[in-house]
């Protein structure tokens, strides 16, 4: 019998799923291999040794990275560990650390959005805070919604479902002509409404006192005209420590939008234009703040918001978005347009890849991409891990690194995944990661890509470099690439060489 040796020269597949290894009709046969460890697939198809890292500091056990860039000469990156936000420029000065509200199990649901050299991190559980820098200095504040001259608070005020019924007697109180109580029909305050917020009788209100659960008492600013009857038509403020806080942050044709809450987790809010801090959607002129609620047969819990050619809108049911330009009260064009679902906990942020947003579908074992079509008008989703989805193993962390095309997204088990795109090229090739140690964050800065790596003795924040070829200046790491199996092509099995170049 011949000899047949078939010379593979491009690997843009990257790692396949052993379940593809019998299909010698399909590409895989000619572009993939059946093992790609520590290694890259590079534009031309061929492969390469994966850089090693460079140890820049020592971070704790817990941490995570943030990137927070202001300028093409100005980036830093930001770890967060349970209660406090340390700042790293590069340079080994001196590291601001700011004491934050957030445990490290806060950490895995906390969103953000950066503008400028401002950043706004959302928490359901938590009051949403602000990072600024300023000058060199950082700093950490509460975010707050605008104030009028009649203290009144520019926030949405909602209608929930349990309080829908309810009707509100108010009477006078000795405390002052500013002050009066509330007593409901069925119990509905806790102790939770206190510094709480209504509308009632076209006024806000403060809850100053809790009383029981059916009385509260309330202050307002000036005076007021007692209502004759009870009233049955106010509302509550849509964050608060008993409603909870915004779930997920982005910033959309200059509107502050906040996607879902912890007590409204279909919601959406978006601020007036280029007032970041006011959501009150006054008489619903063209720059005012905007409400609305994802309406569906199915449970639309929203994960995060995206803003891209249009508001993406991805919930544990779908993926909707808001294609309107510009976005006014009167235009609002919504919709779901798929129903794969995103996962809800831990929180990866999306990532854009060329046109594309790429996501971490719902039970965490595949990564999606939300497409537009050519004609601008509908969404389709493409599982990126189609051929590989045995290398996804419940993602932690995800970053896309747009100057090597390169996709990165570490797993429970210390490792991580890397995909290496470039539709033009039709490249799509997974391969994996391994260290001493565990990968346990990833972050893009400028161009470069950034881990914290759990070693023996500690985690820190490390810098893939081409020039390195150990990891954390000290660890030696294998690499692998294995050709597929004998296929069934043609007349005769073929194999594959691999050549070294």
């Amino acid at each position: 019998m011949g000899r047949f040796i078939h010379t593979q020269n491009s690997f843009a597949l990257g790692e396949v799923a052993p379940e593809f290894f019998a299909r010698g009709d399909l590409t895989v046969a000619s572009r993939g291999l059946s093992k790609l460890e520590n290694m890259d697939v590079l534009a031309s198809g061929a492969i390469s040794r994966r850089a090693g890292t460079t140890k820049i500091a020592s971070v704790a056990n817990d941490a995570i990275l943030i990137p927070f860039s202001i300028s093409d000469s100005e980036n830093y990156l930001l770890a967060l560990s349970n209660g406090h936000l340390k700042v790293y420029d590069g340079t080994g000065g001196p590291v601001p650390d700011l004491i934050t509200p957030w445990d490290s199990n806060s950490l895995t649901s906390l969103q953000y959005a950066q503008r400028f050299s401002t950043m706004i991190f959302v928490h359901p559980n938590f009051q949403p805070y602000i990072l600024k820098r300023t000058g060199s200095n950082f700093s950490l504040s509460l975010f707050e919604f605008s104030t009028n001259d009649d203290m009144s608070k520019n926030m949405p005020f909602m209608k929930f479902d349990d309080t829908a019924n309810i009707k509100i007697t108010v009477t006078t109180h000795s405390y002052g002509n500013s002050y009066a109580t509330f007593t409901s029909q069925t119990p509905c305050w806790t102790p939770e409404n206190v510094g709480g917020r209504l509308l009632l009788a076209g006024k806000q209100w403060v809850v100053h006192e809790y009383v029981s659960p059916t009385v509260v008492v309330a202050m307002t600013n000036g005076t007021y005209t007692l209502p004759g009857t009870p009233v049955s038509d106010w509302r509550e403020a849509a964050f608060g420590v008993k409603r909870g806080w915004p779930r997920s942050i982005t910033f959309h044709q200059d509107r502050l939008v906040f996607g879902g809450s912890r007590d409204w987790f279909c919601g959406v809010w978006m601020s007036r234009v280029g007032d970041h801090h006011n959501f009150n959607a006054g008489t619903g002129l063209d720059d005012e703040a905007i409400f609305l609620t994802l309406l569906s047969s199915a449970r639309q819990q929203i994960c995060t918001v995206v803003s891209s050619d249009n508001l993406q809108i991805l919930t544990t049911a779908g993926e909707w978005a808001i294609q309107a330009k510009p976005l006014t009260p009167s235009t609002i064009d919504i919709r779901q347009h798929t129903s794969v679902g995103s996962n809800a906990s831990p929180y990866l942020q999306p990532q854009k890849i060329d046109r594309g947003t790429a996501f971490v579908s719902k039970g965490g074992h595949e990564i999606r991409e939300m497409v537009l079509d050519e004609l601008g008008e509908n969404y389709t989703v493409v599982n990126l891990c189609a051929l590989a989805p045995h290398i996804m193993k419940t993602p932690t962390s995800i970053a896309y690194n747009d100057r090597t095309r390169q996709l990165f997204i570490v797993m429970t088990d210390g490792s991580m995944a890397v995909l290496n795109k470039n539709a033009a090229l039709e490249l799509s090739a997974w391969g994996v990661y391994k260290t001493l140690g565990a990968f346990k964050s990833v972050a893009i800065m400028d161009g470069d890509t950034y881990v914290i790596a759990l070693r023996g003795d500690g985690a820190f924040i490390e810098k893939f470099d081409s020039n390195a070829t150990l990891d954390s200046d000290e660890f030696g790491f294998s690499h692998a690439a294995a050709a597929m199996p004998l296929f069934a092509g043609g007349r005769a099995p073929k194999k594959i060489k691999l050549h070294k170049i």
